[in-house]
């Protein structure tokens, strides 16, 4: 189980067992955010407390962010899936380091072709600094 907080504490968000990867995006609000995303679905692998305020990009998705401190916690679909489950995908920057500096990290070209890139070697603990 990896747990995050906001800078505040007011929204936090749980992920259950360990991401398989995180995902850096460079779409263009993916590369604003600098966020690094594990993906799941509402109350199964991922449960949000917290109130928070929302953008919605879109037709499908909206991103979740604390109203007190700004940090961009969650995104969550704005769909369900065909299954009835909903997507969403929490901000592992907000883990403690340790929690997550093994997870290798995916790279998602959101900007152009929307094609999964082949991981680099490269790991969450690689993007701390």
């Amino acid at each position: 189980m990896i747990e995050g907080s906001c800078h505040c504490g007011a929204v936090r968000w749980r992920f259950d067992g360990q991401p398989d990867g995180a995902t850096a995006c460079n779409c263009t609000i993916c590369r604003r955010y600098g966020a690094l995303w594990a993906y799941d679905y509402v109350d199964e692998g991922i449960h949000v407390s917290g109130a928070t305020e929302a953008y919605i990009r879109g037709v499908a998705i909206e991103f979740h962010f604390c109203p007190r401190c700004a940090c961009v916690a969650y995104w969550r679909g704005l769909r369900l899936e065909d299954d009835g489950r909903r997507r969403i995908a929490v901000n592992l920057r907000l883990a403690e380091p340790g929690d997550v500096a093994s997870i290798p990290i995916d790279h998602f070209d959101g900007l152009d072709t929307f094609d999964d890139l082949p991981r680099d070697g490269r790991w969450v603990g690689d993007y701390w600094f």
